[in-house]
């Protein structure tokens, strides 16, 4: 079962028909909405300051949220994947985005709807990736706009693919 602990008076808030994987760590003010998805070793640390996390989220295995004491939150929209091994820090992620394997993003950096962020890159502080943008490197920076119907599909597709495997865990 997943370690849920309140700290500062804060108890995570956890949506319907939510998986968590065993090892997964919720911390103090994190909120997750319905249908979301928290894979292994992923810790979602809201001891300093807020979490909130929209509906259908998957948040795969390794990833680390947090934020900075009284100056930064995360937000991440509807419909959005974080892939493995992410650390979100302090930042905003809008509805149907979807954050690559091994990327950093860092405090008030803003990724747009339907962006993507490419696998290993390094989103710096207070960087705004506009909606349907692709950004990849280290430091990320602007690759190429991505056709707005084919990265929803590809976005959602994902987000409902996790939905699935996650319902492969309540079968056993």
């Amino acid at each position: 079962m997943a370690l849920i602990k309140s700290v500062r008076g804060f108890t995570p808030k956890v949506g319907k028909d939510c998986f968590l994987a065993d090892n997964a760590v919720l911390i103090g003010d994190t909120v997750i909405g319905d249908e979301c998805s928290i894979w292994f070793g992923a810790i979602l640390r809201g001891d300093v300051n807020s979490i909130r996390i929209g509906n259908r989220v998957n948040i795969q295995d390794g990833s680390v949220l947090h934020t900075l004491y009284e100056k930064s939150t995360i937000e991440i929209g509807d419909d959005v994947s974080i892939g493995h091994n992410v650390t979100i820090h302090g930042a905003t992620i809008h509805e149907v985005a979807l954050v690559g394997m091994g990327s950093v993003i860092l405090d008030h950096a803003v990724v747009g709807e339907g962006a993507i962020v490419a696998a290993g890159s390094v989103v710096l502080s207070k960087t705004v990736i506009k909606p349907g943008e692709l950004w990849g490197g280290t430091p990320a920076k602007f690759i190429k706009m991505v056709d707005p119907e084919q990265s929803k599909e590809i976005n959602q597709k994902i987000a409902k693919n996790y939905l699935m495997y996650s319902k492969w865990y309540e079968e056993e």
